[in-house]
This record gives C-alpha cells, sequence and structure tokens, in this order.
C-alpha cells in the first residue's frame, strides 16, 4: 500500500482516547480537534462516552468510515491484539504512540516482535511504537500528545528518531520565528523509518527544506538511493548523533585501518548531497537559510555593518567556512562614498559607523546587491544610537525579498532589537544573534550550490573498457581496469631470482615476500637500485635474514622482484567495502607515510569525474600532484583515472572486501601502481 493514509488521512481513529485530563489519550483528542482537521474524527474507549463533541465508540468494530489511520495508545501487552482489530477493521495505517517495547529490554521486545507479525499478516503499516505521532500544519491535522499551540506553519519537514527532541524543537522555533510542514517522530521504527517516508514527506508541495534528526540509519544503501533521488530537487539537512568508531578489527590496510563508521557516513552524505549539521542549531540554522534564501553562484561575500568589531567577527567567520570577501570595485566603492559620511569604511565590511540611518542600511545593500562580483551579502544591525531597530528592519526587508543573491541578517542585541525581529521573521527572513552563526547559513548555501552544479554529471556510468579478467590476481585485475601496473615476480630460492631478473631491465627493486608482513620497510624488507644479478641474489639473503630475524614466526614465500619506477610523488588509493554504505574509496599521502599523516580522504564508489577532484583536493597529497616549490608536477588526470577505474573495480567485484594500491606513483606522464594487495 502507498502511505498517503498517514499524511491524508479521510478519517482518524484514536485508540485509547480518554476524558481524563492527565491521560496522554486525553492529550491526542485534544489536539486532533483543536488543530482544525476537517476529516472525519473517531474516539474509541471500551468505557464509551464523549469527549470534545465526539461521542466515543467501545470498540474498533464499530468505528464509522471513513477511517484511513489509527492513533493508538494502549498499554504495551494489549498491543497486539489492538493491531488485530484494527487489521481486521481494514484499517492500513497506524501509529503506536506506547512505549513499554523493545527499548525496554527483552520482554518489550517479544511484544514488538508480535506487533509487527500482526502488521504483516494484515498489511498494515505501522509508525512506531514508543513515538510521539506526526502533526502537518497545512492540512491541517496534529495526532501527537505534545502542549498546545501547534508549531507555527511553515516550510520545513523535521524527521525524527527522538520524541522528546520534538517536543523540545517545536517550542524553541516559536521564539525563533520559523515553522514546519510536516513533523514525524518515529520511534522504535518496528515498520517504516526515515528512508520509507523520505519520499512522501519530499513530494509534500509545501515543504521546501527537509531536517532529520537520527540515532541510527537503517539501511544505509537505500538511505542513500532514496536520499539521492530527492536533493537535486529538495535539500535535506541531517543531524546524525552518536559519532563511534565502525572498529574495523581485521583490517589488512591502510584503507582498512583509518576508515571507519565516521568516514563512511559523512562519505554516504556527501554522495547523496545531505548536509550535516553539527548541532541542533545549526541544523536549524542551515534549513531555515536553504528555504528562503536564493542560492550564490560563487563565494565572494560583502559585509555591511554600523560597527567594526562585528565586521571582523564576520570577516573570519566567513573564512572559516571557506568563503571570501569580496573585492569591493571602483565604482561600488565610489557610489557608498556618495552614500556615507567621511569617516565611514567603504571596503569590505562596509562600516557605516554607528549613526548607519535605516535608508543608509538600504541603500548600500542594494548598491552591493548591484555588484556582480558580490555572490552574497550579510547585513549585521545592532541596537542603533538614533534609529528604531524595527525601521531598519523594514527598509532593508523588501530588498532582501527581492534579491536574486542571498543576503542573511545577523541582528546582534535582543531587547532593544526585539520588534526589529519580529518583523524580519514575519517576512519569512531568518535572523542570525550573531556573524557566526550567518556565515555558517551562507556557507551552507555555497556548498548546496556546488552540489547541484557537479549533480548533473553522469554518476553511475563506466566510461572504459575492461579487459577478461582471468583470476583476482591482484596486479592482472587492476590492469583489466585499465591501470598500468609493474607487475611483481615471486623469486622461491637465489637460483629463481637470478633465472627471473635475467628478462627483467635494470634497476629493480626487491621485497620480502610473506603474508604476514605486511609493511615490509618496517623490518627493512625493501631494497632498491639493483643493478645486476648479482646483487639480487645477495638481495634474497639479505631480506630472508632480515625478515626472519624480526618475525622469527612470520611464513617467508621468499621474494618479489618489480621493476623500479622513475621518481615521482607516491599516493595511496583504496577501497574497504563498508557493511553498511558498501564501498568506501580512500585517497591520500602514500607510501610509509599513509597512516603517519593520516592524510586521507574518502568517498563512496563508484566515482565520477567531479568527484574524483573533489575527494583528491581535500588532501595535502593531491594539492600539490600539482607541483609545491621544489616537488615538480605530476600527472594529476592519471592520478584521477585511476581513482574513477579503482572505483568501478570496487563496486563490480563485491567478493573484494579490501584493495589497495600503495603506492601509486604518479609521473611526469601517466600513473603506475607500484604495490596492490587485495583481501577476499
Amino acid at each position: 500500500m502507498t502511505l498517503n493514509g498517514f499524511f491524508n488521512p479521510r478519517g482518524i481513529a484514536i485508540l485509547g482516547a480518554s476524558s481524563d485530563p492527565s491521560k496522554l489519550g486525553y492529550a491526542v483528542a485534544r489536539n486532533l480537534v483543536e488543530s482544525g482537521y476537517l476529516g472525519a474524527v473517531h474516539l474509541v474507549n471500551p468505557k464509551g462516552g464523549a469527549l470534545f463533541g465526539h461521542v466515543m465508540v467501545t470498540s474498533v468494530s464499530e468505528i464509522p468510515d471513513p477511517v484511513d489511520l489509527a492513533i493508538v495508545i494502549v498499554p504495551a501487552s494489549s498491543a497486539p491484539q489492538a493491531m488485530r482489530e484494527l487489521g481486521q477493521r481494514g484499517i492500513r495505517a497506524a501509529i503506536l504512540t506506547s512505549g513499554g517495547f523493545r527499548e525496554v529490554g527483552p520482554q518489550g521486545a517479544k511484544l514488538e516482535a508480535e506487533v509487527m507479525q500482526v502488521c504483516q499478516e494484515f498489511g498494515l503499516r505501522l509508525i512506531g511504537p514508543n513515538c510521539v505521532g506526526l502533526l502537518d500544519t497545512h492540512l491541517p491535522f496534529d495526532t501527537t500528545f505534545l502542549p498546545l499551540p501547534m508549531p507555527a506553519r511553515g516550510e520545513l519537514a523535521f524527521l525524527s528518531h527522538s520524541g522528546a527532541f520534538c517536543a523540545a524543537v517545536i517550542d524553541w522555533s516559536r521564539g525563533q520565528g520559523f515553522g514546519f510542514s510536516r513533523l514525524v517522530s518515529l520511534g522504535n521504527q518496528a515498520d517504516l523509518t526515515e528512508t520509507d517516508l523520505l519520499p512522501i514527506i519530499a513530494d509534500d508541495p509545501n515543504t521546501k527544506t527537509i531536517c532529520l534528526y537520527l540515532e541510527t540509519i537503517s539501511n544505509g544503501q537505500l538511505f542513500l538511493e532514496a536520499a539521492r533521488r530527492i536533493t537535486p530537487h529538495k535539500p535535506i539537512v541531517a543531524l546524525k548523533v552518536g559519532r563511534t568508531a565502525s572498529g574495523q578489527k581485521a583490517a589488512a590496510s591502510h584503507t582498512g585501518a583509518l576508515a571507519g563508521s565516521e568516514s563512511a557516513l559523512n562519505a554516504t552524505f556527501e554522495k547523496a548531497g545531505v548536509l550535516r549539521a553539527a548541532s541542533a542549531e545549526q541544523l536549524f540554522d542551515w534549513a531555515r537559510a536553504l528555504s528562503a534564501c536564493p542560492l550564490p553562484v560563487g563565494k565572494k561575500i560583502a559585509i555591511v555593518t554600523s560597527a567594526g568589531g562585528p565586521g571582523v567577527i564576520a570577516a573570519d567567520a566567513l573564512e572559516a567556512e571557506g568563503l571570501t570577501l569580496a573585492p569591493i570595485s571602483a565604482e561600488t566603492d565610489a557610489r557608498l562614498k556618495e552614500l556615507l559620511p567621511a569617516a565611514a569604511s567603504t571596503h569590505n565590511p562596509v562600516d557605516m559607523l554607528a549613526s548607519g540611518s535605516p535608508q543608509q542600511y538600504a541603500s548600500c545593500l542594494s548598491v552591493l546587491l548591484s555588484d556582480p562580483a558580490i555572490d552574497g551579502v550579510m547585513v549585521i544591525t545592532l541596537p542603533p544610537p538614533s534609529h528604531r531597530a524595527e525601521d531598519i528592519a523594514d527598509a532593508l526587508i523588501p530588498l532582501i525579498k527581492a534579491a536574486t543573491k542571498p543576503v542573511l541578517v545577523a541582528q546582534m542585541g535582543a531587547f532593544l532589537t526585539a520588534a526589529a525581529f519580529e518583523h524580519f521573521t514575519q517576512a519569512g527572513i531568518p535572523v542570525y544573534p550573531f556573524p557566526e552563526r550567518a556565515a555558517s547559513a551562507l556557507g551552507v548555501l555555497a556548498r548546496r550550490a556546488e552540489f547541484l552544479a557537479t549533480e548533473t554529471e553522469p554518476v553511475d556510468q563506466r566510461e572504459f573498457p575492461v579487459a577478461p579478467v582471468e583470476s583476482l590476481s591482484a596486479d592482472d585485475l587492476v590492469a583489466a581496469y585499465g591501470i598500468p601496473t609493474s607487475p611483481l615476480k615471486l623469486a622461491a630460492s637465489p637460483d629463481d631470482a637470478a633465472r627471473l631478473v635475467a628478462d627483467m631491465t635494470f634497476p629493480v627493486v626487491a621485497k620480502i615476500a610473506s603474508p604476514d608482513i605486511l609493511h615490509k620497510s618496517d623490518i627493512g624488507g625493501v631494497l632498491l637500485n639493483l643493478n645486476s644479478v648479482a646483487e639480487v641474489v645477495s638481495a634474497y639473503a639479505t631480506l630472508m635474514e632480515r625478515a626472519q630475524a624480526a618475525r622469527p614466526h612470520a611464513r617467508l614465500d621468499g621474494i618479489t622482484l618489480q621493476r623500479q619506477i622513475a621518481d615521482g610523488q607516491d599516493v595511496i588509493i583504496g577501497c574497504v567495502r563498508d557493511p553498511q554504505f558498501g564501498p568506501l574509496m580512500m585517497f591520500g599521502s602514500g607510501g610509509i607515510e599513509a597512516e603517519g599523516l593520516k592524510d586521507v580522504a574518502f568517498a563512496l564508489a563508484p566515482l565520477n569525474q567531479a568527484q574524483a577532484e573533489k575527494m583528491i583536493q581535500k588532501t595535502w597529497a593531491g594539492q600539490k600532484l600539482a607541483g609545491f616549490r621544489s616537488i615538480p608536477p605530476v600527472d594529476k588526470s592519471a592520478v584521477i583515472q585511476a581513482l574513477i577505474r579503482l572505483s568501478w573495480l570496487a563496486v563490480e567485484h563485491p567478493e573484494i572486501s579490501e584493495i589497495e594500491i600503495n603506492p601509486l606513483r604518479a609521473l611526469a606522464q601517466g600513473a603506475v601502481a607500484v604495490d596492490t594487495r587485495l583481501k577476499i
């Protein structure tokens, strides 16, 4: 069945409605009736009676049509039978508000399983148990038991794993001047999860931005798929709590050792275009800006203020967000000088001085918005000594509403600026109490714009051929995906080494061959610049002696011989298969620096060109590919291609749990996989 019964019900039944004001059943009935819901309201209580002008029927079977949704507030022990009665009545959508299930222990978990067994028998979909319920301010209806009044009508949808957080946020939002379109408390998610509800929330025409409070993600790959379909059209902002490591205990590579649940989660959000907030305050700061503001075409921001100090604070905060202060053109500078006293600063930040009037605020904003080199503006207001704060707000509001560039207001103060705050928020303009929060919101607008600009590139198409692969030999597999390799030859004895090297080009590299020695250089297990057969035979003996001394119990298979690659820059590329989110790519500083520097970035496979470029640019290893001081530049495009091709290898070979090229040597032209290992 569809989930429309939850969000557009023709009738709602409340099982456990109560005339006792101390009971949740009373609060739910009160909220539904007072919400202005225009559909049928059915109250069910075994004792009968009347409540809020509605007769209470004594059983589910007595509920008349129409009824699409049931709110169940009964003791946990009675919930399985209540669900059976709903199923028999033909109701296919229910919210189980009651607690006492999985969250309280094994007995509660057993009851929850019984509830789900009944739901599956009848095809009944369930939100909860142990939840607050849902509301829609536009339909409107309110199935929660939260204190009145219902939140203000707005454009933010909110899905939350915590009911208490819902209650607190609703109350807080009233003082912040914003409202919600829909709100859903998910509870234990015995049936419906955040991923199930995302599409129907996104289809709501009254919702501009979706906010998530997540304690878990039920199915990482399904969440990724659902979010990726939504974010090109509507932004999703998520607060994911519980930042713990996944504990990859048997990691066989640098990639496995450095990856963790946070890396995988951040990579998933980035690939899906989900914006991850660091705090509850930031979650709604960002969402309000995304709903109210046009997106910038670049990162150059102008600041207009009536005091120097807040302007400096703003400048620092913008830089911390990856934004820059816009240059003030000569034409703009001249126009500003005409508007302001001689002592004012017309550089960026534009400081009008404390005497800044409503007209000067509006005129300066107009001039800055008309400058094509400026992508957005932060307006900082303070309690004015000579004017009313609300007059400044009234002068700015029409310009902000009409602007095609984002304008965010940092209004410092409280008591003396309260009226101005009301004017701004009633006009639908978000207001931030300090420049740092306004800068953070401008930063998220820029990141949203970047995401939309790159989202048009094909993501899930492999645009290169793959040669047939006879086996899962690491070198053969990598080579089949078009990544140049320097094949290893295994010598099991000094005579083997002499025979094999006869067909190779000097110089060669010799390395100890042992499945028990992962980091060979740690024990002196790598010898370079071998230029003759005699040197190779001598190297065999040296490497075996070093390995036996350092790892007496290690299995030694001999040594490997490999053509020595020209000098270049060494990077690491790899993939570890995250159990929840799938193949997680890593890029960073290679060779012995990989774990020491932890100069790494992660992204979910597969990668396209833009995603691979963005990934490597996050690291020093990626930035210095273009050259730095005495370090000559190398072929960055070859590194990017290797990363993309390895990402597809990982996607198309799910039997591989880890694969790593360390190092991938980037040369003046091309890149070569020097050492590749994989784990099945």
